[in-house]
């Protein structure tokens, strides 16, 4: 079993990029991130075609989460477990055959100290509150966390170490994942710098490898001793008009 996430930036500027990948790559599961599309623009009959069911939870211009599978997915739940009245789409769960899966966007924060800052520890909280409850043993957290957890995840730890993506808080919190049994699929297998996931659009810095690893696949214990292999796949930030984001994927033994 071979689950992807991937920030996309914008499905409807990036679809064909999609349909193209999924065609040759062909992963069993896809988390997407930023999708930017209102439900009824997603192209769920689309991949339908080429052999991906889909869930989604979208607005207009920003945010947005997906799951595609090639298995039917139930029990879905565009939303967090509580009761808090959110307008952001940042979360979307299903179960996917005897995997519960959530693709996540986690909020970037703006500035260490600013509301937006407030509203991303709100929100890191919220979201281990409602994985602790669930019951599932096999649980995959996908997405785009909006925290480079360790120094070697960030080009230059000491130009970022402290800002923004990079401050104790916002690592405390993605920290305490943990906490739940979950593990990071990557570091599983690598443990070596320089093994980024999102690199700005400008000052070359791609070609430069200046980038930070923002994106992960968290497993459950049970799933995490099954992962063969993990990467990111730094192909698809190449090319006409990428996104800034790289897919990180996982592979699990049967």
């Amino acid at each position: 079993m071979k689950i992807v996430s991937w920030n996309i930036n914008s499905l409807r500027r990036r679809q064909d990029r999609l349909f193209s990948w999924l065609e040759a790559t062909r992963p069993d599961i896809v988390c997407l991130q930023e999708t930017k599309c209102r439900d009824d623009q997603f192209p769920e009959l689309a991949l339908q075609a080429i052999g991906y069911h889909s869930a989604y939870h979208g607005e207009k211009s920003y945010n947005g989460v997906a799951i595609l599978a090639k298995t039917e997915l139930r029990d879905v739940r565009p939303s967090l477990c509580d009761e808090v009245i959110d307008p952001q789409a940042r979360v979307i769960a299903a179960t996917i055959d005897h995997v519960r899966v959530f693709s996540i966007y986690a909020p970037n924060g703006q500035a260490v100290g600013s509301p937006a800052y407030g509203y991303k520890l709100t929100w890191y909280r919220r979201l281990r509150d409602c994985l602790s409850k669930e019951k599932s043993a096999a649980l995959v957290v996908c997405g785009d966390f909006n925290v480079a957890p360790e120094d070697i995840d960030v080009y230059a730890p000491d130009l970022w170490r402290g800002a923004i993506m990079c401050s104790e808080d916002e690592r405390r919190a993605f920290r305490e994942l943990y906490e739940l049994d979950l593990r990071d699929t990557l570091r599983l297998h690598h443990r070596e710098s320089g093994l980024f996931s999102w690199w700005d659009y400008q000052m070359r810095a791609f070609e430069k490898n200046r980038g930070l690893r923002i994106d992960a696949i968290l497993a459950s214990e049970s799933l995490a001793q099954r992962c063969i292999d993990a990467g990111i796949d730094r192909e698809m930030r190449k090319g006409k008009e990428p996104s800034d984001h790289a897919p990180v994927w996982a592979e699990f033994k049967d």
